[in-house]
């Protein structure tokens, strides 16, 4: 089982690899500064491809075309110094340094695993921290971004939902989060590729801060940002059905849907949303977004609890699910089914289900006509595993209270037996 961390002073202790002040005062007050620094000049990091040629064309009153001359030297070379930026003249550059600035997430630490997973805690503002998660595999690397401080949808297995809510990111602390993985790694866009994949999975919901989103994920697949294919971009929601309308109809990347129970009952149960978009308004929305693009498919991840929502009926509940949406677009396969096995944290009442179980699950399905992997876990010696992503959430709810006397309760339990 993990160690729980209340705090950035915990966390520091616990790595050996430190990229910042040993306290939380001081990452809180470097953190203001890297805030405050030229804060009446526009992020560069926030502005997409078209925005980014509005911003020349009519505040610096250049050509468009400068604009991707400075895409480049920022997402491919990851220079932020204007000065650095040779092919631009030296008036332009005066121009840049008044008006703009390219102001990356600051590096809290970061910390790589024994398996080559690699975490980033990055200071977002003076209160908030978040994670973001490296992992290799043969012939591609998967990049795992955050999208708000903490989450609001509160689903029951998830680590950081424990944390509570505090507030969305904004494009320029999303793609910051590609920056600084990319650079860590030497990654050239269309030249040396050691970031392959972006998968919007880590803290929070993303379609609940779409606009932020949708723009970040548009200069990951910018040839003049990241150069990623549309495929190798991945949103993953708990099911906002109205929001999965709306992304079906600006974008383009794939999809993945939070299901983990095939009966509204159990899905209730683990994701509270459920209640507001019930599983047939869901898999309705999932139809019309295969729909509208062709040939594409949606994966389901499900996360399995020992117990909970793992047994035969399960999984035949769920064969059915998937067979009907194959069914519903009229195409094979168009539904594929990520078994995750759960990752435990402090506090939680739920557990991993046994690896025979896993696989017996997983072969009902196969035998149903299928398509299913199981994902193996990756970074859990250093809480990178999905569902473990904790970051420094100065809440605004009541949940991170609530859950830290709920720890409190049942470790004077166990000291008691």
């Amino acid at each position: 089982m993990t160690t729980q961390r209340d705090s950035i002073d915990i966390q520091l202790a616990e790595t050996g690899n430190t990229t910042a002040p040993g306290s939380a005062e001081r990452v809180a007050a470097a953190s203001a500064g890297n805030t405050a620094a030229g804060s009446d000049r526009k992020n560069l990091f926030d502005l997409d491809r078209v925005q980014l040629e509005d911003f020349f064309e009519e505040v610096l009153g250049e050509k468009r075309y400068r604009a991707h001359q400075v895409m480049k030297w920022i997402h491919h070379r990851y220079v932020t110094d204007f000065n650095d930026m040779t092919d631009l003249g030296k008036a332009l550059r005066g121009k840049l340094e008044q008006h703009a600035q390219v102001r990356a997430p600051m590096v809290i630490f970061d910390k790589p695993s024994t398996d080559g997973t690699h975490k980033w805690l990055l200071g977002m503002d003076p209160k908030n921290a978040i994670e973001a998660v490296f992992i290799p595999d043969k012939g591609r690397g998967t990049l795992c971004v955050s999208s708000q401080v903490g989450c609001a949808l509160n689903c029951q297995f998830c680590s950081t939902a424990t944390q509570g809510f505090n507030r969305n990111l904004s494009t320029a602390e999303i793609i910051g989060q590609v920056w600084v993985a990319a650079r860590h790694l030497g990654n050239v866009p269309h030249i040396q590729r050691k970031l392959t994949n972006v998968v919007m999975m880590g803290m929070g919901e993303p379609l609940a801060n779409f606009d932020n989103v949708v723009r970040a994920m548009s200069i990951m697949r910018d040839d003049l940002g990241y150069g990623l294919a549309n495929k190798r971009v991945t949103l993953s929601t708990a099911g906002m059905v109205p929001m999965i309308d709306k992304l079906g109809e600006v974008s383009d990347v794939s999809l993945a849907v939070s299901l983990h129970a095939p009966n509204d009952e159990l899905r209730t149960e683990l994701v509270p949303l459920n209640k507001k978009y019930p599983i047939a308004e869901l898999m309705a929305a999932c139809e019309r977004y295969v729909r509208r693009k062709p040939r594409s498919s949606i994966t389901f991840e499900y996360t399995l609890m020992k117990g909970v929502n793992d047994q035969p009926t399960h999984a035949r509940q769920l064969a059915r699910l998937m067979r009907q949406f194959d069914n519903a677009v009229q195409m094979k396969d168009a539904a594929k089914v990520n078994l995750i096995p759960f990752n435990p944290f402090p506090g939680t009442r739920f557990e991993r289900s046994e690896e025979s179980d896993i696989r017996a699950f997983q072969k009902l399905l196969l035998d149903s006509h299928v398509l299913t992997m199981v994902r193996r876990t990756r970074g859990d010696d250093i809480d990178a595993a999905c569902g473990q992503l904790k970051g420094q959430v100065m809440d605004r709810t009541r949940r991170q209270a609530e859950f830290r006397k709920h720890l409190a309760q049942q470790e004077a339990g166990d000291a008691a037996a």
